[in-house]
């Protein structure tokens, strides 16, 4: 009944035995409310952008639009898909063998469990790639990072993500239910197999790549705008300064705050010899963790914008009565600030007429 080689059998031996009870109720309570505002988000997130790319349809924004726009489709079909199957199966009691003869729900819901984890990761760091690259190289990426070559990027990340998913399918292993009877993913219990444990540590490693990937480029692309900011003279482009760094704190720390607890705990299990240490409600905590990564998401990238940022430090500088920032820097777009600041710093030219003019109204 154990055996992972059984499609027909696969995950019912957990069953049995269960040493995981979780409330009913409770968790009936967080899957709606976690699908819920999922749902909610991704598609407020949804219609900001159409509204953005609609208004602004310049080639230097283009791309991040995109990648922005499958990021959060991504995140909405991903609470859509599994929060139906999470609502389903508590409403039917979590009767696996009664709806679950042939394997099939399981291994779709493992399959979707999967894929929906690591796509949004990956399509994290391809965005932190895309960003380094505007600032530090924003002539490369005005002239080669086309609509066409992001279009190409998202269809091979979203298929690499469903290879990953498929894997265990095309190997013959299916998706496992878990200890809770309510979710399906990787073998956790009893992990004796170097199969099962390839699995867990290649989904651990593919789900750190991700997160240390956008950290690199995000730590290079702050200090990137630090540096312009300090040497550049012209005040426009501090707004974009501002506005990025805020970004990149923020989604840096909701990833690795959200995914570290899920990705830690698969590791620990897949490296421990004789068996898993760790407890269904340690594994439940770590999930639910995940899950609220796909939720901020679209309040990281798309929410916490300009505008927002405006608002904010006017009721900070009201109530501190602290004048940092001149609110005029903020008027110009904040991509055409950065590409411009950046140009002119890295261009030779543009240098010797910035230090000519001095010259030559010293001469007048």
């Amino acid at each position: 009944m154990n055996s992972s080689k059984s499609p027909g059998l696969a995950g019912f031996g957990v069953l049995r035995n269960t040493t995981c009870h979780t409330e009913k109720k409770i968790s009936v309570f967080f899957s709606i409310i976690f699908m819920t505002v999922g749902i909610l988000s991704n598609s407020l997130a949804i219609v900001i952008l159409m509204k953005a790319y609609q208004r602004f349809r310049q080639k230097s924004k283009a791309s991040f639009l995109l990648l922005a726009s499958g990021l959060v489709v991504t995140d909405l079909f991903g609470h859509l898909i599994n929060g139906a199957i999470a609502v389903f199966v508590y409403a039917s009691d979590k009767d696996w063998i009664r709806f679950n003869q042939s394997n099939i729900l399981c291994s779709v819901f493992g399959i979707c469990m999967v894929f929906f984890g690591l796509c949004p990761l990956f399509l994290g760091s391809v965005m932190a790639v895309e960003r380094c690259i505007g600032v530090t190289k924003p002539i490369f990426h005005s002239t080669k990072m086309t609509s066409r070559h992001v279009k190409m990027m998202l269809t091979m990340v979203c298929l690499f993500a469903v290879l990953i998913a498929l894997l265990p399918i095309l190997r013959f292993r299916a998706y496992q239910i878990q200890a809770s009877r309510t979710w399906c993913f990787y073998k956790t219990e009893h992990v004796e197999d170097w199969e099962d444990r390839f699995y867990l540590l290649l989904f651990s490693c593919l789900g750190f790549l991700a997160l240390a990937v956008s950290f690199l480029c995000n730590a290079v692309t702050g200090i990137t705008l630090l540096r312009v900011k300090f040497k550049s003279q012209q005040r426009q482009g501090r707004s974009h300064h501002f506005e990025m760094i805020i970004q990149l704190l923020a989604i840096m720390c909701v990833s690795c705050i959200c995914w570290s607890p899920f990705l830690v705990t698969m590791a620990r299990i897949g490296i421990t010899e004789g068996g898993s240490k760790e407890t269904c409600e340690t594994i439940l905590f770590a999930l639910r963790m995940a899950t609220w990564n796909q939720i901020l998401d679209p309040w990281v990238y798309i929410l916490l914008r300009k505008a927002v940022l405006k608002n904010l430090y006017k009721i900070t500088s009201g109530c501190c009565g602290v004048h940092v920032i001149n609110l005029h820097m903020w008027e110009l777009s904040s991509i055409k600030n950065s590409l411009k600041v950046a140009a002119i710093s890295e261009s030779p030219v543009s240098s010797k007429q910035i230090n000519l003019q001095p010259l030559s109204s010293m001469g007048q």
